[in-house]
């Protein structure tokens, strides 16, 4: 009942969050169009994105609360704090050096990685907006590990709250600076909401008692055993992130205005179901899946794994088949001819959302399947499997692009995760788990 409550719970926070943020990227359309300057903009994050990822908002959250939880339950909330402020203080040495790096190489990485088919003034547009994302990269490092430091306490309220408030700032840099400092505005906004996101929770610290200690003390037990597991989620989340980056390295080579921003904002259509049923399901879990296997329950784990998969499963396919058939008049509905969003938008924008929508069971169950390996600390076959799935990627990216365009990218995406999740859930169902 505890994880009904918070899967509920998650569901509808995710779920205005993604209404926000529908709002959000209905402005942005008015105010830029799938334009050069809007395809700079949404290059320009990967780099500070895949950062956040591999040292906060996924690689660390994932192994880090486990390990919290269980430090919570054995030694109590003062050595799970110590626990956590070690961690912080490291990683955030570690992110402002990532940081400062990426500053100083901005225009080598955009010239040869990011977008090496732009041409040259794109691509120092690109530079300019991924040093200015890089001040928010610094805060979501913190604010990630925050909400993992909550959930870990079963806490999801503000967590919850967080990317709301996020999608906020946003949309204050739309509608208040885009007009004077066009799409730099944009780029401010999500510095704002990057502080409101880590404001929100503040109060939660608060409440349970945080207290920060300044201790750097990188051989401690504890530290050891998250670094451990943390070391092959880094890895995965890098590979992961890696795809999205090779996402606009194929789409910089394909003619035209827009195609680097119709695959963001088909990625983002498909990511509002994805993320109400799969992603607010497989948050709830991994606490309650790290508490049971920390007490050896392992029928109620296997019970409870098994109802978690067979709700999302019949959840997303039903949101699939909804989304495939209303995704054009709902673009049509909310985008089109508003603002610089035009109908040549609509037509390359709708190709790519249909396929990345075949997607969102593939994407929901991949996050329980590697929750899953994670709650167990086993995280070398989440990397591996991450690996194949790039690997596939590429491949499917090569032969599907000529054919396709740009939506044979969003083609490989889906059916390189479905793929992962299969194989994973196969593997669990090997191991007894499922």
């Amino acid at each position: 009942m505890k994880l009904f409550r918070a899967s509920a719970l998650l569901a509808l926070l995710f779920g205005i969050d993604k209404l926000i943020g529908l709002g959000r990227q209905v402005l942005i359309n008015q105010r830029y169009g799938l334009t050069r300057a809007l395809d700079a903009y949404n290059v320009a994050n990967n780099l500070p994105d895949t950062v956040v990822a591999m040292l906060s908002g996924g690689a660390l959250a994932i192994a880090i609360i486990p390990l919290l939880a269980e430090t919570l339950g054995h030694e109590g909330r003062a050595a799970m704090w110590g626990l956590f402020s070690r961690v912080t203080n490291l990683i955030f040495a570690t992110a402002a050096v990532l940081a400062l790096a990426l500053a100083i190489f901005a225009m080598p990485l955009v010239q040869h990685i990011v977008v090496p088919g732009y041409d040259l003034d794109r691509q120092i547009l690109v530079a300019s907006l991924m040093r200015l994302d890089l001040i928010a990269m610094l805060i979501f490092c913190i604010s990630g590990l925050v909400m993992g430091g909550l959930q870990a306490q079963q806490h999801f309220l503000l967590p919850g709250l967080a990317p709301i408030l996020y999608n906020v700032g946003q949309i204050g840099g739309v509608l208040l600076l885009s007009g004077r400092f066009g799409i730099y505005g944009l780029a401010y906004g999500v510095i704002g909401g990057a502080v409101l996101h880590l404001g929100i929770q503040i109060p939660g610290l608060i409440h349970y008692g945080f207290q920060w200690s300044p201790s750097l003390q990188w051989r401690h037990p504890g530290l050891l055993r998250v670094f451990r597991l943390m070391g092959p989620r880094i890895v995965n989340i890098a590979i992961v992130q890696l795809i999205f980056i090779l996402t606009d390295r194929f789409a910089s080579f394909i003619p035209g205005e827009g195609v680097a921003s119709a695959l963001t904002l088909g990625w983002t259509i498909m990511q509002l179901p994805q993320t109400v049923i799969g992603t607010a399901a497989a948050t709830a879990l991994l606490p309650s899946l790290a508490e049971l296997i920390s007490r050896g329950d392992d029928h109620a784990l296997r019970t409870t794994l098994q109802t978690a998969i067979k709700v999302v499963l019949a959840l997303t396919l039903l949101a699939t088949i909804i989304s495939l058939a209303f995704v054009r008049p709902a673009v049509e509905l909310v985008f089109e001819g508003r603002g610089k969003f035009t109908a040549e938008n609509t037509a390359l924008l709708i190709p790519a959302a249909q396929m990345f929508l075949l997607g969102i069971a593939g994407h929901s169950l991949v996050e329980i399947a590697v929750r899953t390996f994670y709650a167990r600390q086993r995280p070398w076959t989440p990397l591996i499997a991450a690996a194949l799935t790039a690997v596939v990627f590429v491949g499917l990216c090569f032969a599907l692009t000529p054919l396709m365009g740009h939506a044979g990218i969003a083609l490989a995406n889906t059916l390189a995760f479905t793929a992962e999740a299969l194989g994973l859930l196969w593997l669990l169902r090997r191991q007894n788990v499922l």
